[in-house]
């Protein structure tokens, strides 16, 4: 039921994708399923036995699936159809000078203050990261919907008229606005209800199997991507390639820049501590993923190759979770 949900998730998104166009409509998806995995995290966060890794560990997993696995299997896909796919450089950059900030700042520097034993931010350290998070997320919204919103539309598009965005060329099925998005919000709360209970009982599972909170936190991202990793991958066969790497770059910013806050915020209020520093195996895999995402980025097109790297980096994140 949850994976049908999610279908009908992405459905709806891309409909109002075709009728809002770029980037609104990746950017809806994105925000949609970044509430998902919020509430998602913040449930299993106040069940069951204290987990203070949980959260991160669950980011941890969201940000190897986003940027290696879906990353991976999207361009691979892509590349073997369509030999080499194009994207707007300016769009990638903008998203990857965020997630590269956040990720280090929210899951490495943790492990290197020494107000707070082990790798944890003081409260004033956390106040500070929950700003800065919502700040840099506030602006890079402001410049993907308003001064540079041609950054994030497929290169050789111009950025006006209902007509380029496919207003004026409606798809079967299409109805208002107004109606996809109340479907769009029924299906969202849909996912997010069985998303609670099938939280709760994985947190119980996992704790009479005695299993490593790793996959858990795996488990509870798949769920939770499952809408924005069948678009991401649809989009990425149909050959719009600027639109898979809106919805997979979002939601790896989105989940930095959302979901670190979040879960912070539970922690202060429930007065739990919340690990956010990486180990060293976590943190060596976060880092060469982000310098592989930056290489993979840097020229505006992409094939099977860069997509194959990405896919081994996910199968070693899977291996790695099984074998430390």
């Amino acid at each position: 039921m949850i994976i049908l949900g999610a279908v009908s998730v992405v459905r709806h998104a891309d409909y109002l994708a075709v009728m809002l166009g770029e980037p609104y409509g990746t950017m809806i998806l994105t925000l949609s399923v970044a509430s998902i995995e919020i509430l998602t995290i913040a449930i299993v966060m106040t069940t069951g036995a204290p987990n203070p890794t949980l959260a991160r560990d669950t980011m941890f997993s969201i940000v190897m699936i986003v940027l290696n696995g879906l990353i991976g299997f999207s361009l691979v896909l892509g590349g073997l159809r369509y030999h080499e796919q194009e994207y707007n450089l300016k769009g990638v950059i903008a998203y990857l000078s965020v997630i590269v900030s956040l990720a280090i700042f929210g899951l490495i520097m943790p492990n290197y203050t020494s107000t707070t034993p082990g790798p944890t931010f003081s409260v004033p350290q956390e106040v500070f990261l929950i700003v800065m998070c919502i700040g840099l997320y506030a602006v890079f919204l402001a410049i993907q919907t308003t001064r540079h919103r041609s950054f994030f539309i497929q290169p050789h598009e111009k950025s006006a008229g209902p007509d380029i965005h496919g207003v004026n060329h409606p798809v079967a099925g299409m109805h208002s606005a107004g109606y996809h998005a109340a479907w769009l919000a029924g299906y969202l709360s849909l996912v997010i209800f069985l998303a609670e209970k099938l939280a709760i009982l994985l947190n119980h599972g996992l704790d009479d199997l005695n299993a490593p909170p790793a996959l858990g936190a795996l488990l509870v991202a798949i769920l939770v991507l499952s809408p924005e990793g069948l678009g991401a991958v649809s989009a990425a066969i149909a050959n719009n390639m600027q639109r898979a790497v809106n919805v997979l770059m979002g939601s790896a910013l989105a989940t930095l820049a959302l979901t670190i806050p979040a879960v912070v915020i539970v922690g202060l209020l429930h007065g739990t501590t919340v690990v956010l520093g990486l180990n060293g195996t976590e943190t060596v895999m976060l880092v060469l993923t982000l310098m592989v995402s930056m290489l993979t980025f840097a020229s505006g097109r992409t094939n099977v190759l860069q997509g194959a790297v990405h896919v081994m980096f996910f199968l070693a994140y899977l291996m790695l979770i099984i074998w430390r």
